[in-house]
């Protein structure tokens, strides 16, 4: 699987702190090898992001992200539970 970053998500990484940046590569790398790996509590998402996932990086930290073809992720956005679901 490929995955492609979305310039919002390259904005918001950069904005977090040395240890989430960790942690998300850690579960990128869960991702890469299994999407669908519990510790991601990857599901899909309704309302204003209909036909997106969300995966769990670490307490609130959410990634959303949308399929683009059977081998390629595009990851929108990185950030908080209640910033994205405002």
């Amino acid at each position: 699987m490929n995955i492609v970053l979305h310039k919002d998500f390259i904005k918001a990484y950069k904005k977090l702190r040395p240890a989430q940046m960790e942690k998300f590569k850690e579960r990128r790398n869960i991702f890469l090898e299994d999407p669908f790996n519990s510790i991601l509590k990857n599901h899909q998402l309704h309302g204003r992001y209909h036909g997106y996932r969300s995966i769990g990086i670490a307490g609130d930290l959410r990634v959303i992200y949308k399929m683009i073809s059977d081998d390629v992720c595009l990851f929108v956005i990185i950030d908080t539970h209640s910033n994205l679901y405002k």
